[in-house]
């Protein structure tokens, strides 16, 4: 089971823009070789037809190509490697050495820009290859260290490789930060680099597919080599200014919604143990639903411990937040490399421009992902980055992380001024709603308090323009309800709006509204659609006959049992149009999807 979750898990990272970084580097990582290696084995098929005769000669050249075919899979193998070691036992091993927790990034980069200069320039190639000629392991009859080339390249793209945080990312994560390494962490971990791989396995053979069969690779073999090297420098010197991460924060995350899927399903979820232990002093946290648009009533704040250091408070005093009674409080999980981190980080700096003098207090808990967010100068240098002029909490054991029994970066936790959690949202998103419990808190603690004027400040996380977002049906998690009514469990009869915005949904006829899903109160009600995309999907449960208008086409769903998902539409290519969908009695409604 954790095998088969790692390699999921992996997998979406695998193809996810986190790759993309990297990507150019590993479709020509394949090439570039067997462009050099036609070469190499033209060579020595002149040299052995000349002292041996042709069978001799052809021996050589096949033997030199099947050198080059390995290529791919060794640097995906030194991917693996690295990665596995790093993530489970990279941060023990450099603190037991006293060296900096970024040293390994680091040396990645270095060993990058050799390789880079050693494609361009292939006398100081041979300069670096000749540590390893005498290694017996790597010498088969004069092949000396060919069969070593790519896997150091496979090491250092594994040391500098940041995937994107998901729930999967997160367990492993807090496993090797907390040391709690066992078998079943290996397992995740393993799996997990190996599914991640398998996307850059197939770039790398199609780089190496491309130099055997188009004659322009072999004839310019030169250039392709300088290309690749050209490459290399480039990613290494993007990775020093942190280029590639800016470029990813234009990149929509297509992959967010499956993510969102194996986060919420149950079986994931204690099969990785998402969120940590459960304490007397973080176990009403359940009570909040994560995404909620309104305030909810989920216990006492868990405290803040484990800190390793404090940053942007007065001498860099720690702050206790039993102390902060009486002001709103708003903890944020992040770290400096998570993209999705730096697209939120523009909405928590507004929230505390606009808000402080009104009694919110805004405090990032930096909890890392990788081993070098832990040095406090790095993490102190991307927050100056992103504007962050708020309290920051440097949680490298990830001692708050695990009280919270958090698993996602970011992720925010708005606590009233009596100290109580009134909300949780994980991820991004939800920005308008979020500033609006704020407003409702600071409201609650001073009934007089001025309060300036809502940020507006737009979300501009890029999404997929081309289908229509997935749109929650329940209460707590709402997302594109197009109506003119208050979307509320107190809310019974609907009405569609004369206009309806695209990509919304809208309710007519009297229906209730549950946290999760809603359902007429009569005989049947209706829910309109304004759609993007190929595929319209809902997710419904229950006993009945759902008729839908799909486009002026009729279509009948027969519905039984469990909430899964029902398809409406499905065509070749993306179309916007309006579906309108008769809801009978004893049918629960929870969303749509689209594709």
């Amino acid at each position: 089971m954790l095998a088969l979750i790692g390699l999921l898990g992996g997998f979406i990272t695998g193809i996810s823009p986190c790759i993309i970084p990297v990507l150019p580097v590993i479709l020509f990582s394949g090439g570039m070789q067997s462009a050099r290696d036609e070469q190499a084995s033209d060579a020595s098929a002149d040299a052995a037809q000349g002292s041996g005769g042709v069978a001799t000669a052809t021996r050589a050249s096949v033997k030199q190509r099947s050198i080059s075919r390995w290529r791919p899979y060794l640097v995906i193998s030194g991917i693996v490697v690295s990665f596995t070691l790093m993530t489970l036992a990279g941060s023990l091993v450099l603190s037991l050495l006293g060296l900096p927790q970024d040293v390994l990034r680091w040396a990645g980069i270095i060993v990058l820009a050799l390789i880079g200069v050693g494609l361009i320039v292939p006398q100081f190639q041979h300069l670096l290859e000749k540590p390893f000629e005498k290694l017996p392991f790597l010498q088969t009859a004069g092949e000396k260290s060919s069969k070593l080339q790519g896997f150091p390249l496979g090491l250092a793209l594994g040391a500098v490789y940041v995937p994107c945080a998901g729930p999967v990312l997160a367990a492993i994560t807090v496993a090797g930060s907390t040391g709690q390494i066992g078998p079943d962490t290996v397992v995740l971990t393993v799996s997990f680099a190996i599914g991640a791989a398998l996307p850059l396995l197939f770039f790398a053979l199609a780089g190496r597919g491309l130099a055997e069969r188009i004659k322009a690779f072999r004839k310019r073999q030169g250039v392709i080599r300088t290309v690749s090297g050209a490459l290399m420098l480039l990613l290494a010197l993007g990775l020093v200014f942190d280029v590639p991460a800016r470029l990813q924060r234009l990149v929509p995350d297509y992959t967010s919604a499956i993510q969102e899927y194996i986060a919420g399903n149950e079986e994931v979820q204690e099969a990785i143990s998402i969120g940590g232990l459960e304490t007397e002093e973080n176990q009403d946290l359940d009570l909040c639903d994560p995404g909620a648009t309104e305030l909810q009533e989920c216990g006492t704040a868990p405290s803040i411990r484990g800190i390793d250091s404090w940053f942007n408070t007065d001498g860099d005093q720690p702050i206790d937040l039993a102390e902060l009674r009486g002001q709103v409080v708003l903890v944020d999980f992040w770290a400096y490399s998570c993209i999705n981190c730096q697209r939120s980080a523009p909405h928590m700096n507004a929230w505390h421009d606009a808000y402080a003098d009104a009694g919110l207090q805004v405090i990032g808990v930096h909890s890392p992902e990788y081993a070098f967010e832990k040095e406090r100068p790095n993490v102190i240098q991307g927050a100056e980055a992103l504007g962050i002029e708020y309290p920051v909490a440097i949680d490298n054991s990830l001692s708050t992380w695990t009280n919270y029994r958090n698993a996602y970066w970011p992720a925010r936790y708005l606590i009233d001024a009596e100290g109580t959690v009134r909300n949780v949202h994980f991820g991004e998103g939800q920005y308008r709603e979020g500033e609006q419990m704020i407003r409702e808190l600071l409201q609650q603690a001073n009934p007089d308090v001025e309060l300036p004027a809502v940020t507006e400040m737009s979300d501009e996380t890029p999404v997929n323009t081309e289908i229509t977002p997935e749109s929650y049906l329940g209460t707590t998690k709402v997302q594109n309800f197009g109506g003119e009514e208050r979307y509320s469990t107190q809310t019974e009869d609907f009405a569609y709006p004369a206009e309806q915005a695209a990509d919304t949904f809208a309710l007519d006829g009297a229906w209730q509204l549950e946290t999760q899903f809603v359902t007429p109160r009569g005989d049947a009600a209706d829910v309109r659609l304004q759609y993007r995309g190929q595929e319209v999907r809902m997710v419904l449960a229950g006993e009945g006959t759902v008729v839908a208008d799909v486009d002026g086409e009729r279509v009948e769903i027969p519905v039984s049992g469990t909430p899964r998902s029902y398809e409406l539409l499905r065509v070749d290519a993306s179309r916007q149009g309006t579906i309108e969908v008769t809801v009978p009695a004893g049918v629960e409604a929870y969303s749509f999807t689209f594709g």
